[in-house]
C-alpha cells in the first residue's frame, strides 16, 4: 500500500507495554512521531505534532478517548481515529463512530487487524473489528442515539466528573482545566443537582457506568 508520504502516527494509551508494542508493529510500514499517556497529552501533543492518525485507546486517564478524540476532530478534522480497546461494547463502538472515528479494533484482536484498520482509514474507509456485532453498532448508527450522558452533561461536566472519579482534589482539577478551584466546585455542584446524586461514590459509580473510567 502506498501513500503520498509515509503517514505520521501519534499513539495514545496509558499502558506502555502497548504502546511500544502497537510501535514496532507499525513502524516498518507507518512514521510514529510520539506516544503518549492521556488524553489531555493527546490534545496537545497533536496540536504540535500534527499527525496524520491517532491510535487511541476509549480509557485514559483525566480525559476519555472518546472525548479527547471528539475534541481532536474538531481540532484538526482530517486527522483520522483508531480506536484500540478492550471494551467491546457495540453502543461505545457507534458512539466512537459518532463522534468521527474511522476504526474500531478490540485489543485482544490479532495483530494484523491493527495495521488493516489504519490502512483503510487513511483511504477514508472504516473499520470495525470482527468481534464486535456489526449490525448492532450500525443500528445504533443509524437511530441516532448518543449515550445517555451526553443529553446530561455538558463538554466541561463530563471532564470534572472524569477527574473527580479518578480521586484528584478541586485544586488539582483546577490546575489541569486552568480553573479556580471555585468555579469547579461550583460545577461540581451543578453536576450533582443534574444527576441527582449527592455523594463522590455515586459520581464514581456514575464515571464508572459511562465508559469514564475503567
Amino acid at each position: 500500500m502506498e501513500y503520498r508520504h509515509r503517514a505520521r502516527l501519534l499513539i495514545a494509551d496509558d499502558h506502555t507495554l502497548v504502546a511500544e508494542a502497537c510501535k514496532s508493529l507499525l513502524e516498518p510500514e507507518f512514521q510514529v512521531v510520539g506516544i503518549v499517556k492521556n488524553g489531555r497529552e493527546l490534545l496537545l501533543s497533536a496540536r504540535e505534532l500534527k499527525p496524520d492518525l491517532v491510535i487511541l485507546d476509549i480509557a485514559m486517564p483525566q480525559l476519555n478517548g472518546l472525548d479527547a478524540g471528539e475534541q481532536l476532530k474538531q481540532m484538526s478534522p482530517s486527522c483520522k481515529l483508531v480506536y484500540l480497546t478492550m471494551n467491546m461494547a457495540p453502543e461505545i463502538a457507534a458512539e466512537a463512530f459518532r463522534r468521527g472515528a474511522s476504526g474500531y479494533v478490540v485489543k485482544s484482536s490479532a495483530a494484523e487487524e491493527l495495521i488493516l484498520a489504519v490502512r483503510r482509514a487513511l483511504r477514508s474507509e472504516s473499520y470495525l473489528s470482527p468481534l464486535i456485532t456489526k449490525d448492532t453498532v450500525e443500528f445504533l448508527l443509524r437511530s441516532g442515539q448518543s449515550l445517555a450522558m451526553e443529553k446530561r452533561l455538558t463538554r466541561r461536566q463530563s471532564e470534572i466528573l472524569q477527574l473527580l472519579a479518578e480521586g484528584m482534589s478541586m485544586k488539582e482539577i483546577a490546575s489541569i482545566l486552568d480553573l479556580k478551584p471555585g468555579t469547579v466546585a461550583f460545577h461540581k455542584y451543578n453536576l450533582m443537582q443534574s444527576l441527582g446524586l449527592n455523594t463522590n461514590a455515586g459520581l464514581l459509580q456514575y464515571a464508572i457506568k459511562h465508559n469514564l473510567i475503567s
